[in-house]
C-alpha cells in the first residue's frame, strides 16, 4: 500500500481531552478542575500564565526618568580640529560636515576644549566653550560671530 495523505498516522497516540463540566459524578464538574475563584479560575487567563507574563514583566528594564525631545548640538573637540584642519583655515559647520567630524550641522555645533590646539584657526558659526575659546585665542586664532 502506498503512503498517501489519507492513510498517514501520528507516531504518538492522541491523548483524549478531559471532558469538563459534566456534573458532580465526573470529578470534573461544577468548577471544572479550576478550583474556586482567583486568577487561574477565570477564563482567558491560560495563555498569559503559560507565556510567563510576570517573568517577562519583571525581566524587561523599565524606563525611568525623562528623555528630552529637544535636539542636541553636535560636539567637536579641539584635538580633532588640529588633526583635520590646516593652519589658518576657517572652521564652519559646513566644513566640519565635509571633513566628516560631524554627521549633520542641523542643530548647531559646539567646540569643546579637550586636547591641545596646534595652529591658528578662525572659528565661524559655532558655539565655543570658555576653555576652548581661551586655547584658540592663546594659539593666535579668533572666534567670529555668525
Amino acid at each position: 500500500m502506498a503512503i498517501a495523505l489519507h492513510n498517514l498516522k501520528s507516531s504518538k497516540p492522541k491523548k483524549s481531552k478531559k471532558r469538563l463540566g459534566r456534573g458532580f459524578g465526573s470529578t470534573r464538574g461544577r468548577t471544572s478542575g479550576r478550583g474556586q475563584k482567583g486568577q487561574k479560575a477565570r477564563s482567558g487567563v491560560g495563555g498569559l500564565k503559560r507565556l510567563g507574563l510576570r517573568k517577562l514583566m519583571f525581566a524587561t528594564p523599565k524606563l525611568r526618568g525623562f528623555k528630552s525631545q529637544q535636539p542636541k548640538m553636535e560636539i567637536v573637540n579641539l584635538r580633532d580640529l588640529s588633526e583635520v584642519f590646516q593652519k589658518g583655515e576657517v572652521v564652519t559647520p559646513k566644513a566640519l560636515v565635509k571633513k566628516k567630524l560631524i554627521s549633520t550641522a542641523r542643530y548647531g555645533v559646539k567646540i569643546l576644549g579637550t586636547g591641545e590646539i596646534e595652529g591658528q584657526f578662525q572659528i565661524q558659526g559655532c558655539a565655543v566653550s570658555k576653555s576652548a575659546a581661551e586655547k584658540i585665542i592663546k594659539a593666535g586664532g579668533n572666534i567670529m560671530a555668525e
